[in-house]
């Protein structure tokens, strides 16, 4: 039993996802809005990633209601050349938005062989790995990029500068699941330090900063967070470089110091952010079939190298898929402060929760 799931209540993933649909319903938002921020939390969440799971519900809900997420976006899609456009989110939901770019990219992928497409005017699109992988279903390799409002340190700095600035890659493989990239490129997600608030547990070492800058390992002192890679953060920072230029610079939208805090308790005002996906087609290179095959080697390769003792190597996604299933079968587990909001929107709405009272 992980720590998470000491003490936590379970819900169904089916019932979670409809609670999850009619809440943001109930507020307000239009159906392809709830459907698609419900789809993009439960990857989060039936992957184990639960910083950028359910837990952002009550978030979501908040900001439906305070006007900075529109409730009935009208979204635009501009092609601007045959493998490449702009899609403006009219402050929409960032899992909407996302979700119709990695279309229209696949629809000119099919074309092309290469699509990108930038989101503009966009807000928190959740787990990059839920569009990338959204690519991979319909046979192409998918890339997603997101900034977001400064949090991360650069390496050696002692204020925030990047947002945690996700990066996603998937990629089919001919079996069930694809292979999976995704990486926050600070030490942790924000939404970690908020869930370690909830459990009241120690961060791991080098993944905060308190006010100063010095590392800290309690949640509640965590003002910023370290770029990944520990005494080697520069690789983080610059990584966090390329999400930013792909998703602002690419887009014309706000640089990560510029973009409202999300947990900034004013929730009248969009956040004008970017995101960016891009996708390739198999068939545009080898083809789908040998790219299927070669993945396949390389996965049994990878799987079959020895590993120290004790332990197993795994592919990238490997450990999200195993999670799924175990969470498939028994439940969804929900840290204290999730159950207390799903219970009090619960009671605003009159929406039943999708866990026994």
């Amino acid at each position: 039993m992980t720590a998470m799931e000491t003490g936590a209540r379970l819900a169904p993933v089916s019932e979670l996802a409809q609670f999850c649909t009619d809440i943001l319903q109930a507020v307000g938002a239009d159906a392809p809005s709830a459907e698609a921020a419900s789809r993009a939390m439960m990857h989060g969440s039936i992957h184990g990633v639960d910083s950028h799971g359910v837990r952002l519900l009550d978030h979501y809900a908040r900001a439906f209601v305070g006007g900075r997420l529109k409730k009935n976006p009208q979204i635009g899609f501009t092609q601007v050349r045959p493998g490449t456009g702009l899609l403006d989110a009219d402050d929409a939901h960032g899992a909407i938005a996302t979700y119709k770019a990695v279309d229209h990219a696949c629809e000119m992928a099919a074309e092309t062989g290469i699509a990108a497409v930038g989101i503009r005017n966009s807000s928190h699109f959740g787990p990059a790995g839920a569009y990338s992988i959204a690519a991979a279903k319909r046979g192409m390799v998918g890339l997603s990029f997101c900034n977001s409002d400064s949090f991360v340190r650069l390496h050696d700095g002692a204020t925030r500068f990047h947002g945690t600035n996700p990066i996603s890659m998937a990629v089919p493989t001919g079996g069930e699941n694809p292979w999976l990239l995704d990486m926050a490129t600070s030490s942790v997600p924000y939404n970690r330090i908020l869930l370690y608030r909830s459990l009241d547990q120690d961060l791991p070492e080098n993944v905060a900063s308190d006010a100063s800058g010095k590392d800290t390992c309690d949640p509640h002192q965590a003002e910023m967070l370290a770029p990944v890679g520990g005494n080697f953060g520069f690789k983080g920072a610059a990584l966090g470089g390329v999400a930013e230029i792909f998703s602002a610079v690419l887009t014309g939208m706000r640089l990560s110091p510029e973009i409202a805090p999300m947990n900034d308790p004013a929730l009248a005002n969009p956040r004008e952010m970017g995101a960016f996906v891009m996708v390739l087609d198999p068939d545009a290179f080898v083809g789908a079939e040998l790219v299927m095959g070669a993945m396949q080697r390389y996965l049994d390769l990878l799987r079959n190298s020895p590993a120290q003792p004790g332990v197993r190597v795994m592919a990238p996604g490997d450990r999200e898929w195993a999670e799924a299933a175990r969470r498939r079968a028994n439940g969804v587990p929900l840290d204290p402060d999730t159950v207390t909001n799903m219970e009090r929107l619960s009671g605003e709405t009159g929406v039943a929760t999708p866990f026994e009272a």
